[in-house]
């Protein structure tokens, strides 16, 4: 297992995830992408295998340079921007106090569901992180 975080910005990782994954010669479907998710609510992980980018520019520069979208995701929900405020300017501002002090406990969250990822695989790692649904 290699565990790396790119120098570069978010949104030009796809060169380093590519050349770590051909050098240490990982399959993209074991590649592990945590990010961002505005998708989902802030405080909430959710992981899933492939799928769209969802204008998630660092997401799509990764799915090209695997060429494939077929790799694995951590996605750690920060919620939606409010009003009309655009996306990049709230993916960037600072979080709230109250986000702040929860924050701690997201970022275990996540690292919990990557070690569950590679320990247990994609299923039985959802059915640990995700929320069951209410009838």
């Amino acid at each position: 297992m290699v565990l790396a975080k790119p120098l570069s910005y978010m949104n030009v990782s796809g060169g380093p995830v590519a050349a770590l994954a051909k050098f240490y010669d990982i399959d993209p479907g074991h590649v592990i992408a945590v990010h961002d998710e505005i998708d989902i609510p802030f405080n909430t992980v959710k992981l899933k295998l492939g799928g769209g980018e969802g204008g998630h520019n660092g997401l799509r520069d990764i799915s090209k340079a695997l060429a494939t979208k077929d790799y694995l995701r951590v996605r750690v929900g920060v919620g939606r921007p409010p009003g009309r405020m655009d996306t990049a300017d709230f993916v960037l501002k600072d979080f709230s106090g109250p986000e702040k002090k929860e924050l701690p406990f997201l970022i275990d969250t996540a690292a919990d569901a990557v070690e569950a990822l590679v320990r247990d695989g994609l299923l039985t790692a959802q059915q640990q992180f995700h929320p069951a649904k209410t009838p």
